[in-house]
């Protein structure tokens, strides 16, 4: 049975599926599968059905020991980071072919763990290969000799790019996959060695990530994965034989983790949360707008970091703008994620669920205006017990409301309106920038050079002009309580070095 398959009701569907991945006891650690060494058991639940589907090892301090032990290894005495990194790069193109073999099995275990609809998750494995191959691009970045003289003369010295060691790359629930290869790649160029611990609700679809790195060659105790809850990662963070930490996640956890790498003086980079205002110029074509609104706005049923969830709509054109995202966003199927039909997907977790609605109610109680969704989703066809928003656009909402001040991580945009007189977007700026976030960010007008100038005045990582993508080869990072350092690009991949400058005399 493929993802297509809907014909029945939704258990049976997934009991169809015959995933290879369910209650497993192991984890990767020195290059291959081995058992845990503790009891515990985390359970993994679909939350298209709130149904329990699979479990993993709850990792211990040994397990975590080991997994750590054997990444120092083989940074210390391995052959891994003495490769040149155009043979590295060699390696990364070999684990994206891998991956690609595996793009269906990828898909449907990332949805049956976090309810990503399969027009989504679908992607997953050709955009981590195309990350691994970007990556591999790079390996001349590296090789290439940088002597530098000194400004007064006499001398030069010789720039060493070094692998920064044994790193930590710790990831969230709502793209599992691609949030850890970002970090992966970059890392492996560079000659790290790694611990991956994947976040509670989703440890099973990396699995298959490390399968493809296995296909592919790579040595023994170069990538090693753990899994377990919170507990586990907060030791990972701290446990005394890592040299770098990666995190992706909530901006409070961020804090902790943060706070944690400064008293150990232990570099990190941080993707952490946002509130992204999308800025609607008044001449913007609504139309195209809408082409692209959920996609920008609406992401993975609003679980996506830089999504602008926050729509700036002028005075003069606000009610035009209610009704184009209200239609919008009514207009997209929610239902059984792995329906290839399905735009909208249940919440991926119990907990997310509850937090989300709550936010819901918070926004009618002061005031604003549900134009579609408001509630929870009632759905049928073994999806009851599914955790389920119904898709929300709040209207007539102000600045300092909760729903337009706090990240809700959910199916919820909300739309505030600014003073649009005379042309000017000084508010609709003054808006978009009262945030303690920056992450990501859109423009959507018809005059190019109008839109890069508003666009520029934007405070944050990101920002998009009249659509929002992320490139392999920009960096992303966030601004404020959104993060510290960056991913993707060059940028990325200087995260994972060590900098060595070896000075001589000037050669004669």
């Amino acid at each position: 049975m493929t993802a297509a398959t809907q014909d029945v009701p939704a258990l049976a569907a997934r009991a169809a599926l015959n995933l290879p991945y369910t209650h497993v006891d192991d984890i990767f650690i020195d290059g291959a599968w081995t058992p845990a060494r503790g009891t515990g058991r985390n359970p993994v639940i679909d939350p298209a059905t709130g149904e329990v589907w699979g479990s993993v090892p709850d990792g211990t301090p040994e397990d975590l020991d080991a997994a750590v032990g054997s990444a120092r290894r083989a940074f210390d005495d391995g052959e891994w980071p003495r490769l040149t990194p155009s043979e590295r790069a060699a390696y990364l193109l070999r684990i994206a072919e891998e991956v690609e073999k595996r793009a269906e099995e990828l898909s449907l275990t990332n949805t049956r763990e976090n309810g990503s609809p399969v027009s989504e998750s679908a992607g997953a494995a050709a955009n981590a290969a195309g990350i691994f191959r970007y990556f591999a691009s790079l390996a001349g970045y590296l090789e290439r000799e940088d002597v530098r003289a000194f400004p007064k003369g006499g001398g030069e010295s010789v720039v060493r790019r070094e692998p920064i060691g044994v790193c930590a790359l710790i990831a969230p629930w709502n793209f599992p996959i691609n949030l850890v290869v970002i970090k992966l790649a970059p890392a492996l160029l560079a000659g790290c060695t790694v611990v991956i611990k994947p976040a509670s609700p989703t440890p099973l679809s990396l699995r298959v990530i490390i399968d493809a790195v296995a296909a592919a060659g790579v040595p023994a105790g170069v990538v090693n994965l753990v899994t377990g809850s919170g507990r586990l990662g907060d030791a990972l963070v701290k446990h005394p034989a890592v040299d770098k930490v990666a995190f992706t996640g909530s901006t409070p956890v961020g804090r902790k983790i943060a706070a944690a790498c400064g008293e150990l003086l232990r570099p990190v980079t941080l993707e952490l949360g946002g509130k992204s205002s999308a800025i609607v110029l008044p001449d913007a074509d609504l139309d195209a707008m809408s082409e692209v609104l959920i996609r920008s706005s609406m992401r993975n049923t609003g679980q996506t970091c830089y999504i602008s969830t926050r729509i700036l709509a002028p005075a003069s054109r606000y009610e035009e703008v209610v009704d184009m995202v209200t239609r919008t966003i009514a207009a997209g199927k929610q239902g059984d994620p792995l329906d290839p039909d399905t735009v909208f997907g249940p919440c991926a977790t119990e907990s997310q669920y509850k937090t989300v609605l709550e936010y819901v109610e918070s926004g009618l109680a002061e005031g604003a205006r549900a134009t579609t969704g408001g509630r929870a989703a009632a759905l049928g066809g073994g999806l009851e017990g599914g955790y389920f928003v119904e898709p929300t656009v709040f209207a007539d909402v102000t600045a300092d409301m909760r729903i337009s001040r706090e990240e809700i991580f959910g199916p919820v945009l909300c739309i505030l309106k600014y003073d649009d007189a005379g042309g000017s977007v000084e508010e609709a700026v003054a808006l978009a920038n009262n945030t303690e976030f920056g992450l990501g960010g859109l423009v959507f007008g018809s005059d190019p050079e109008a839109s890069l100038a508003v666009a520029d005045r934007m405070d944050t990582g990101s920002v998009g002009i009249n659509f929002f993508a992320s490139n392999h080869a920009a960096p992303f990072g966030g601004r404020h309580d959104s993060g510290l350092g960056t991913e993707y690009g060059i940028e990325g991949l200087n995260a994972y070095l060590s900098y060595k400058s070896i000075h001589r005399r000037a050669k004669p």
